[in-house]
């Protein structure tokens, strides 16, 4: 499963297993801080190995990644554009994962601009000058191309780490 050599990922759904079955006492809800300590010194590894750009590319990847499948096994992908945004609002409220909103959508373009409140990688963090929403990037990529079956780019703009108190999205189709 994760010690053979490969050219392409093979991630499946199932390959998370039976949460139910093996946490029946803990279930599958965990803190931000466990989750933080996982992503955060996952990046540091990442970027003493290789460097700050490669890193960022890889939590792009790996969020794109997740959220294509994410769209495939969690979402509804049969429904019109404002059912799927309600869809998406719902689940990741739920899930604590954010408070997603889509401030401006161009349908005929393709050209979003999405906002996560309370986003899980950074709400909270320290004032720095960067951006640090990577595999949020990538995740809402991957969501949006399982949905409409058209690749896209995705920036972040604003972040928390930055001293915005959201996180800010230019979701464009690419061309």
């Amino acid at each position: 499963m994760f010690k053979e050599d490969r050219d392409e990922c093979t991630f499946s759904w199932a390959d998370m297993g039976d949460i139910q079955l093996g946490r029946p006492n803990l279930g599958d809800m965990t803190s931000v801080t466990v989750y933080r300590l996982m992503q955060y010194t996952l990046r540091d590894v990442l970027i003493r190995r290789f460097d700050p750009v490669t890193a960022g590319e890889i939590f792009y990847e790996a969020g794109k990644l997740a959220g294509t499948e994410f769209c495939k096994n969690v979402l509804k992908t049969d429904v019109d554009f404002n059912e799927f945004v309600a869809q998406i609002q719902k689940v990741l409220k739920d899930l604590r994962i954010g408070i997603f909103k889509v401030e401006k959508a161009d349908l005929e373009r393709l050209n979003l601009t999405i906002t996560v409140d309370e986003d899980l990688d950074c709400s909270g963090l320290p004032l720095s000058d960067e951006t640090v929403c990577d595999y949020d990037e990538g995740f809402i990529a991957g969501v949006l191309e399982a949905y409409t079956g058209k690749a896209f780019d995705v920036k972040e703009t604003d972040c928390w780490a930055m001293g915005g108190r959201t996180c800010r999205f230019e979701a464009k189709k690419k061309i």
